[in-house]
């Protein structure tokens, strides 16, 4: 567990979703809350306790117009990072993060932020586990070569653990890879598929569209949100018995290097 009061960073991380969720109001797009936001909202009335991210999540044809207007649609001081706003960002998913804050996740990681909420695009899948397998190798190969990219070759000294990064170097560019796994990800239409897929979670993502189905009003921290239609569903295939709380080893909260809620990172 950290060291660190959690609920005052819950609190401002809820603010960022309220911001999304008017915005996603106003423009008429889908999201949903996911992952253990929605196992805190269906498990707790709001976070897990120990809880210090917020997971949403929406069709990539709603994720696609965000990205296009993020700069116009988004309040400030919240802002949209993502490969559509910043050709020099390394993750194939967003981040809107509030500026008026400032986060150090860890020394190492060259990105200077504020607090943020993640919003994964969700994809059309095919049903066909050939397919997918190889769909799936093709994609974590271009996300470990992304990783080589943006990670400083020489973090384990000038050896041949170098040699791989400055290799990944010479051959692709992070825009390049990005495009290709942009294109990969909407290979197949999410409003046409049976399957969709959080390709964040790999294989594991897999789930049908049923689980999703339309964005449907939630109680989070005492406020409405958009979760799945078939919660149970889509809890039971990615956690199992989801009830149960986890005992404390496995109640895991990050140990951030540096986190302010009163001074923007721009300062």
């Amino acid at each position: 567990m950290a060291a660190y009061d959690i609920r005052p960073l819950q609190l401002r991380i809820l603010d960022i979703l309220l911001a999304i969720q008017k915005v996603c109001e106003e423009h008429e797009l889908r999201y949903y809350i996911i992952a253990g936001t929605l196992l805190g909202a269906v498990r707790h009335k709001g976070f897990i306790p120990w809880d210090d991210d917020l997971d949403i999540a929406m069709p990539r044809k709603d994720y696609d117009l965000l990205m296009a207007h993020a700069k116009e649609w988004m309040p400030e001081p919240f802002e949209v990072v993502a490969y559509e706003t910043d050709k020099q960002y390394p993750l194939p998913f967003a981040k809107i993060q509030d500026a008026s804050t400032t986060l150090i996740e860890r020394m190492h990681l060259k990105y200077l932020g504020g607090i943020y909420i993640d919003v994964f695009p969700l994809d059309g899948m095919t049903s066909s586990k050939l397919k997918q397998r190889i769909h799936f190798a093709h994609y974590f190969l271009l996300k470990k070569i992304q990783y080589f990219l943006y990670r400083d070759p020489y973090r384990h000294g000038h050896g041949p653990s170098c040699w791989i990064p400055l290799l990944c170097r010479k051959l692709y560019t992070l825009e390049e890879v990005q495009e290709k796994m942009k294109r990969m990800q909407k290979e197949y239409d999410y409003d046409t598929s049976e399957l969709v897929v959080d390709h964040d979670d790999g294989r594991k993502g897999i789930m049908p569209r049923k689980n999703l189905g339309v964005p449907t009003p939630i109680l989070f921290e005492n406020k409405i949100v958009m979760g799945v239609e078939n919660p149970h569903e889509y809890l039971s295939t990615k956690y199992g018995d989801y009830m149960t709380i986890p005992p404390g080893p496995k109640q895991r909260q990050h140990n951030f290097h540096l986190l302010d809620l009163n001074k923007s990172y721009k300062d």
